[in-house]
C-alpha cells in the first residue's frame, strides 16, 4: 500500500511541467514537493558565529533557494531527476536569530585577539568562548536529532549552511547509524585547528571534531591550498587516516599531462564504500564563488568537482550525506546560482548511489 506521502508525491509528479519557469511560490527549484514527499531532504542552517574573515554565509541557504528557481531541470545523465521529490526545509529562526546574536560578540572578540587581547577588554571578551561553544554544542543536538530523524524516516539528508562548522551535528547522526565512512572534504582549508581562535566549534576546526568520531575511518582531502604548520603535521602524523590531494599535486598531475580521470581514480582508491561528502564552496575557484568568506588562488572548475562527484558514485560508492557551505551572496548573485547548481549535483548524484535514482550507463 502507497502511503499518503508517496501518493501525493506521484500525483505532483503527474501535474507538474518541468519546462515551465521556476515558481516563486514554490520549494527549491521551483519544485512542488514537500519535505514529507520529498526522497531527498536539505536542512539549511543560517549560522556562522565564527567565521574569522568575511561574514555572509548565513544568508547561504537563501542566496541558493531564490536562485535555484533558474536552474533548468533537465541532466543528460540524470533525465528524471526532478521526480525524486527535492525539498528543502524551512530555516529555523531560532537558529537564525541565535548566529546573528552571537556573531557580533565573537567578531569583536577575535578583534580583542588580534590586538593582542589588551588587559582592559579582558572582563568583556574573556567569557565569549565558552559561551559561543555552550550555543555550538545545543546547535549540534538540534542537527543530530533533525538530521536523524530524516535519516529514520529514510531520506537521503544534504546539509546547507552556514559556515563550515554547522554539519557536525549531521556528521555525529549518521556516525549513530553506520560503522565506518570516510570523509570526502572538498575546500581550500584543512580545517584541522584545535579550537581555532578559542572556539571548540570554529569553522577552522569542523575537521579535527570530526575526527573524534571513531566511526569516521578515513578523511580525504581535496583542493587543499592554505594549511598552518600545526595542520601538516596533524596529517603527518595521522598514519594514514588523513589522505591529503593538496592543490599542488593536482596541478603538478595537470601540468604532467595526466587526465583528470586518473587523478580521480587515485582519489577514489583511498575512499571505503560508504563517504560523506563535506563540499566547502572554496574548494572552488574563487571566480565562481567570490563571496565566500575566506577566498584562496586556485581550485576545481566547477566541472572537475562534479565529474568527481559522478565518479565516485559510478565507482560504486554509496554517499551516505553531504554538506555544501560557506556560500556567501556578496555582491553578486553569482555566488547562489553556482552554490545551487553545485547543490542539484550533490542532492541528485546522493540519490543515485542510495538507489533513488537510475543515471543513464548504470543498471537499476
Amino acid at each position: 500500500m502507497p502511503t499518503n506521502s508517496s501518493a501525493a508525491l506521484a500525483k505532483k509528479i503527474a501535474s507538474f511541467d518541468p519546462n515551465a519557469p521556476g515558481d516563486a511560490a514554490g520549494g527549491l527549484f521551483g519544485l512542488p514537493f514537500t519535505p514529507e514527499e520529498a526522497q531527498v531532504v536539505v536542512v539549511p542552517v543560517p549560522w556562522e558565529v565564527t567565521v574569522s574573515y568575511r561574514a555572509g554565509t548565513a544568508q547561504g541557504p537563501a542566496a541558493i533557494h531564490e536562485a535555484s528557481l533558474q536552474v533548468d531541470l533537465y541532466d543528460p545523465d540524470l533525465p528524471d531527476a526532478w521526480k525524486l521529490g527535492l525539498a528543502m526545509e524551512e530555516e529555523d529562526e531560532t537558529i537564525a536569530n541565535l548566529s546573528r546574536q552571537l556573531r557580533p560578540l565573537a567578531s569583536d572578540y577575535i578583534k580583542w585577539l588580534e590586538a593582542g587581547q589588551p588587559e582592559a577588554g579582558l572582563g568583556k571578551h574573556s567569557g565569549v568562548p565558552a559561551k559561543v561553544t555552550t550555543e555550538g554544542t545545543k546547535l549540534l543536538k538540534w542537527l543530530k536529532d533533525k538530521t536523524g530523524a530524516l535519516l529514520d524516516q529514510g531520506k537521503a539528508v544534504a546539509v546547507l549552511g552556514g559556515d563550515h562548522s554547522t554539519p557536525l551535528g549531521f556528521m555525529h547522526a549518521l556516525a549513530e547509524r553506520h560503522e565506518e565512512f570516510a570523509i570526502l572534504q572538498i575546500d581550500a582549508h584543512c580545517d584541522l585547528r584545535p579550537a581555532y581562535e578559542g572556539f571548540q566549534y570554529s569553522h577552522a576546526s569542523i575537521m579535527t571534531n570530526a575526527l573524534q568520531l571513531p566511526q569516521v575511518k578515513k578523511l580525504v582531502q581535496v583542493g587543499i591550498r592554505d594549511m598552518s604548520e600545526q595542520e601538516a603535521e596533524v596529517i603527518h602524523t595521522s598514519n594514514g587516516r588523513v589522505a591529503l590531494f593538496h592543490q599542488r599535486f593536482l596541478s603538478e598531475e595537470k601540468f604532467g599531462k595526466k587526465s583528470w580521470k586518473k587523478v580521480c581514480g587515485k582519489i577514489i582508491a583511498q575512499l571505503p564504500p560508504k563517504v560523506y561528502i563535506s563540499f566547502d564552496i572554496d574548494g572552488l575557484d574563487p571566480k565562481l564563488c567570490p563571496g565566500t568568506g575566506t577566498p584562496v588562488p586556485g581550485g576545481l572548475e566547477f566541472e572537475e568537482a562534479t565529474y568527481l562527484i559522478r565518479s565516485i558514485v559510478r565507482a560504486g560508492i554509496q554517499i551516505i550525506g553531504c554538506d555544501l557551505n560557506e556560500v556567501a551572496p556578496g555582491d553578486t548573485e553569482w555566488n547562489g546560482i553556482v552554490g545551487a547548481r553545485l547543490l542539484y549535483q550533490l542532492c541528485n548524484w546522493m540519490a543515485v548511489s542510495q538507489g533513488k535514482l537510475v543515471a543513464k550507463g548504470m543498471a537499476d
